[in-house]
């Protein structure tokens, strides 16, 4: 039965590593579609690639996935797969709604929501101030250093280019794009797909497969997490990227190339330093406001931004609401 149990939640963990790829897949093409630097479905085969060769390149935030928000060792393999299983449906079904509602919602902490949510109404360990440290704190001034950061660039960029031909250096900026935007779907792929790789460890620690005192990914789980995150990539988020690309303010490929880059070296900085489960869904949204507002504050479509920021602000609650009820409902059943 726990065998079985344990096929099932990473079945369930690799289709929200699925719904991760489609749903965030705006967030690494949007800008360069948007400006048309490259069309949707070359944007989409570069995403896929870039998304399964950053998933490859490090497991920092996937450990942080397995060890720091709750602990499933307080309780038996059995009940703690139904828990991993209840925060994935919890994850999974926020992705849903926020995908149909195409609000570029954060999957990461849909999932940390998720896990969250049902750690409470189990009665488990709930790492609270791993959550603050590497979760709440992180989710408040990433999206705030991504929109200085990219404000401060590319009013540096506009004074460096202010005597240049506009036709021929948004050509150049144009061609840059594809660079920057390779970077950010590096990025994601660094970020989101690991979040997958340490569900999938959690639930093989509490199937009793593997050694809780040994975070090494396995190859495999390495690999279905990079291929599923791929695929959902290509699949595509028309939704959102229309949100991402259009709707908070028209980018030209200079602002694109900047917002790309900004968000990029966020995401690197938080996998590699300080291996926090940054969203790339805030990072670059905020980056994308930040190049925007050196147009005029006006530019931006605040009222947009207010409908994200929402999104924002309820996704883990409300990720965490949705775990926990599938959890009172799965364990009486599953057990």
């Amino acid at each position: 039965m726990d065998v079985l149990l344990v096929v099932v939640v990473v079945a369930f963990a690799l289709g929200f590593d699925y719904t991760n790829g489609f749903h965030d897949a705006a967030n690494a093409i949007a800008t360069s579609v948007s400006t048309r630097a490259l069309t949707p479905r070359v944007a989409l085969l570069m995403a896929a690639f870039f998304n399964l060769v950053g998933a490859l390149l490090g497991t920092h935030v996937a450990t942080t996935i397995a060890e720091d928000i709750i602990s499933i060792g307080d309780v038996g393999p059995h009940e703690g797969l139904i828990i991993v299983l209840s925060g994935l449906i919890g994850a999974i079904t926020w992705n849903l709604i926020t995908w149909w509602l195409g609000l570029p919602s954060s999957s990461t902490h849909a999932l940390i929501g998720g896990l969250t949510g049902v750690g409470v109404a189990s009665g488990i360990t709930v790492h609270w101030s791993a959550i603050w440290d590497k979760v709440v704190l992180p989710m408040v001034f990433s999206p705030l250093i991504g929109f200085l950061f990219a404000f401060g660039l590319m009013v540096g960029v506009l004074w460096l280019v202010r005597n240049r031909a506009p036709a021929r250096t948004m050509r150049r900026f144009r061609l840059a794009q594809t660079a920057s935007a390779a970077a950010m779907a590096l990025g994601h792929g660094l970020q989101d797909a690991q979040k997958t790789m340490g569900v999938i460890v959690l639930a093989l620690i509490a199937g009793g497969f593997h050694d809780p005192d040994n975070m090494t990914i396995p190859l495999w789980v390495k690999l279905s997490a990079a291929a599923a995150i791929s695929a959902g990539t290509y699949a595509g988020g028309w939704r959102i990227m229309r949100t991402l690309g259009r709707k908070i303010i028209e980018l030209d490929p200079a602002r694109g190339f900047v917002a790309e880059s900004v968000a990029a070296i966020v995401l690197y900085a938080n996998a590699y330093w300080l291996h926090a489960p940054v969203s790339t869904t805030h990072t670059i949204t905020s980056a994308i406001m930040g190049v925007g507002a050196t147009k005029r504050l006006s530019a931006v479509r605040w009222g947009v931004a207010k409908n994200i920021g929402a999104a924002w602000v309820l996704t883990i609650p409300a990720a965490a609401l949705v775990a926990a009820l599938i959890y009172l409902v799965l364990n009486p059943i599953l057990t």
